[in-house]
């Protein structure tokens, strides 16, 4: 065994080795290079300072507990230096000093136990400075070990059972020596286990990155705040990362909220919440031990990763406004899901376990395979949206270009492109670095598609408004006076624009021709409908105020004018009471509270060759006829409940703004008119006619 001689005085020097004989040892292990064969030591003096334990280390592959005996007789290992390569430094953390796992050192494809062992001379005063010895681990250990000092068990990062060992991400961690040891021989063996998995997320894996680190301590404390403070360097982007993720998320949202109909957005928003729990996690198992490596990368590796790529192909494919998007979904989750599936057999806990090590020959080309089918599909979007808008795909493609790199980290690894950067010593991931110029482009992309939409929502606003005031042109602005009648219309549009009209038109001789209609669908096509309806009864009624002659007219016009058709019901009413109705597929009209009988005829612009029925019958005094829309039968509840017939039929003999009220606040669907027509009596006529006149309104 090589023995290191180490004095504790007042400075800090490079250590070096002694040799010693070689003996007989239960087993021998060439994988690592022999040792120097140099047989002084420098005797130092160390004080409240530390000293690097770069050995040369014994090292063996494999798990004896006997191995952590100061007698054991470890001859026959091999000799391990844990001096870092000059230049070398540690990739994730960016502090110099970085030594090769033992992969990369002649055991590749080896992953279980493995054991450190060294003995060291120790000299030191206890008097010069506060506190006993403590000895700091590496920074980066694969994955988990056990600290033994004279053969007595000091600390473990890891949990080491019997059926297992849960390992954890490496965080910088000190353990006490046993107070009982003073000045002379130390023996510290350092048991190791490497899960199966671990080599399948880096290429340089196993065992300790770097030496321990042996002092009193104080300056051990020292050195380990120093630890934590390279942890927060190599952090401090994905802190930045997670800042400009969530700002994206917040944009992302309140975009939608304003537009929902621009699902862009929303998916957008699923996205970069996918990139902040990667980002979370990632700061979870760098700073806590709360998750299991195992969890960690399975998570990481096996779910966020084929999510985030599935989101951002899902959000181009929106942004690109592509077609057939429940295909799209298709391929890109059942890619995903194969992927995450593929990923998770490769990562603890199945990996070596339940899948055979052997495995990974079909697993990984199948994982690369996924992967490169999801970016294709992703440079797919990408290209037809150049083909649909050149100009706006252009732009975004600096953008989609970025994202692809964010994803393809594994891949880039392997072509050997630098991943992490260190300006001013703080480390810079290249994927963090295309989130956050990806997301800030996005951003931009975003501002310009919602100004665009506003100002086509400005258009069409102001066309609705147009077409409001046309409607509102063609109906006469009040109810004209009817001798001998009271006339009610309300009317409560579901939109702007409504779908609804009427038309109360006096015949020149006492009497009065009242329409009633309903247009399919709402909205400005429903409106430019209305009004085409609205114009042609004033032309038709000078020739016929005879009511199927006002329909079947009404009929051809619409007939061949797309898909759009119309419910009517035409009442002509004389001066003497005799009434006359036409229906076209709307709801018939009450009578006194009581449904008037009448065949059922087709809508309006279905069938030009259609004629219509009609019934003759007499108004008496106090005869009351009201007319309504399916708005007030389609109104529907909290529940899920239609306002009905039967509702409808019990109110009908009541005011119309009582019945257009009553069917608004349980709950308006659609537009909803209702027009009514009452003969007075014979003695109140005079009175009656002298009220002012009612307001006549449309859709």
């Amino acid at each position: 065994m090589l023995v290191a001689a180490l004095c504790l005085g007042t400075m800090s020097f490079p250590l070096s080795a002694i040799g010693a004989p070689a003996s007989d040892a239960n087993t021998t292990s060439t994988s690592v290079s022999p040792a120097p064969t140099s047989h002084w030591a420098e005797q130092v003096v160390l004080g409240s300072s530390t000293v690097e334990l770069n050995g040369p280390w014994k090292f063996h592959k494999g798990d004896d507990m006997q191995w952590a005996q100061p007698d054991f007789n470890d001859a026959g290992w091999a000799a391990m230096d844990l001096t870092p390569p000059s230049g070398s430094y540690d990739p994730f953390l960016g502090t110099s000093g970085f030594m090769p796992g033992w992969t990369q050192l002649g055991d590749a494809g080896y992953s279980g136990y493995a054991w450190y062992r060294l003995k060291a001379n120790v000299q030191y005063d206890p008097g010069l400075s506060e506190g006993g010895l403590e000895i700091k681990m590496p920074d980066n250990v694969d994955d988990a070990y056990q600290v033994y000092v004279n053969g007595q068990f000091i600390g473990e990062f890891g949990h080491f059972k019997q059926n297992g060992v849960r390992t954890y991400l490496s965080l910088p961690r000190t353990f006490a020596l046993p107070k009982g040891i003073k000045s002379g021989q130390i023996t510290f063996a350092i048991r190791v286990w490497m899960d199966p998995a671990t080599p399948l997320t880096n290429p340089d894996t196993g065992g300790l990155h770097g030496p321990p680190v042996l002092g009193q301590a104080a300056p051990i404390e020292r050195m380990l705040r120093l630890d934590w403070d390279a942890v927060n360097h190599s952090q401090v982007s994905s802190f930045l990362e997670l800042a400009v993720v969530l700002l994206a998320i917040t944009v992302a949202i309140i975009l939608f909220w304003l537009d929902r109909k621009e699902k862009a957005y929303l998916w957008l928003g699923l996205a970069c919440c996918g990139v902040a729990l990667q980002a979370v996690v990632s700061l979870v198992g760098n700073y806590t031990a709360l998750l299991p490596a195992s969890f960690h990368f399975l998570l990481a590796d096996a779910v966020l990763v084929p999510m985030v790529i599935g989101l951002w192909i899902i959000f181009w494919a929106y942004w690109f406004r592509m077609g057939r998007m429940e295909r799209m979904h298709k391929m890109v989750w059942s890619f995903a899901f194969v992927l995450a599936v593929t990923m998770a057999m490769m990562r603890a806990p199945l990996y070596g376990k339940l899948i055979p090590m052997h495995a990974v020959v079909y697993l990984a080309p199948l994982a690369i395979l996924m992967k490169l089918l999801l970016g294709g599909l992703l440079l797919w979007v990408a290209w037809e949206g150049m083909r649909k808008d050149h100009t706006g795909a252009w732009l975004a493609m600096p953008a989609v270009g970025l994202v692809i790199v964010s994803l393809y980290q594994q891949e880039l690894l392997v072509l050997h492109v630098p991943l992490t950067f260190f300006p001013f010593g703080m480390a810079l991931h290249i994927s963090q670095i295309a989130v956050i110029v990806s997301l800030n482009m996005i951003t931009i992309l975003l501002m310009r598609r919602f100004l665009q939409s506003l100002r086509l929502r400005q258009q069409w606003e102001a066309e609705i408004d147009q077409a409001r005031q046309i409607q509102q042109l063609l109906i006469p602005e009040a109810i004209p006076t009817i001798p001998g009648y009271v006339l009610e219309t309300e009317y409560k549009p579901a939109q702007q624009v409504g779908g609804d009209f009427f038309q109360i038109l006096p015949d020149g001789r006492g009497g009065v021709l009242i329409l009633l209609g309903d247009v399919t669908g709402k909205g400005l096509q429903a409106g430019m409908q209305v009004a085409l309806i609205v114009g042609a009864i004033r032309t038709i009624v000078e020739t016929s105020y005879e009511p199927h002659v006002v329909l079947e007219a009404l009929n051809r016009r619409l007939c061949g004018r797309g898909q759009s058709y119309a419910t009517s019901v035409a009442m002509h009413i004389t001066a003497d009471g005799k009434t006359t109705i036409a229906n076209a597929g709307h709801l018939a009209p009450y009578l006194n509270g009581k449904e008037v009988t009448m065949t059922g005829n087709l809508p309006l612009g279905l069938n030009a060759s259609i004629t219509y029925d009609q019934v003759t019958m007499q108004l008496k005094q106090k005869d009351r006829l009201l007319v309504i829309t399916d708005g007030v039968i389609e109104a529907k509840n909290a529940k899920n409940e239609l306002f009905g017939f039967n509702r409808a039929r019990s109110i009908s003999h009541l005011p119309a703004a009582f019945i257009v009220k009553a069917a608004e606040i349980f709950g308006q669907e659609d537009d909803i008119t209702v027009v009514s027509i009452a003969r007075m009596a014979q003695e109140k006529e005079g009175e009656i006619s002298a009220t002012p006149p009612m307001k006549s309104e449309v859709a």
